[in-house]
């Protein structure tokens, strides 16, 4: 069993940045691969970035490669999402999610994710 708890979110500026956390608690967090999706109101939960167990494989969405950078610190339990030049269409709540089974690959499918946090709210403006 894995909990995650999600923070770092706020308002900014569009072409600004920010940095998201997501603690880990349990000692198993280093065999999960790990990702980031995000849900702006009225529209599905979308797939952010991915990260394997090791840190050695990343995945990004299209809509935010070259912006965002995911990564991990498995010492201290903990996955980011730095997120520069951002836009307001990057507003939205965003989730971190534990993916027990593909943990060297990751996966770009929510379902495949067994655990989530309870999300943190990022608002850019233009």
């Amino acid at each position: 069993q894995v909990q995650l708890v999600e923070s770092g979110g706020g308002l900014v500026q569009a072409g600004g940045s920010l940095r998201l956390s997501c603690a880990a608690s349990g000692r198993t967090f280093s065999r999960y691969a790990m990702g980031w999706f995000r849900q702006a109101p009225g529209k599905e939960r979308d797939f952010v970035a991915a990260i394997s167990w090791s840190g050695g494989k990343t995945y990004y969405a299209d809509s935010v490669k070259g912006r965002f950078t995911i990564s991990r610190d498995n010492a201290k339990n903990t996955v980011y999402l730095q997120m520069n030049s951002l836009k307001p269409e990057d507003t939205a709540v965003y989730y971190c999610a534990a993916d027990p089974e593909r943990s060297y690959t990751g996966s770009y499918y929510a379902y495949d994710y067994d655990y989530w946090g309870q999300g943190t709210q990022v608002t850019v403006s233009s």
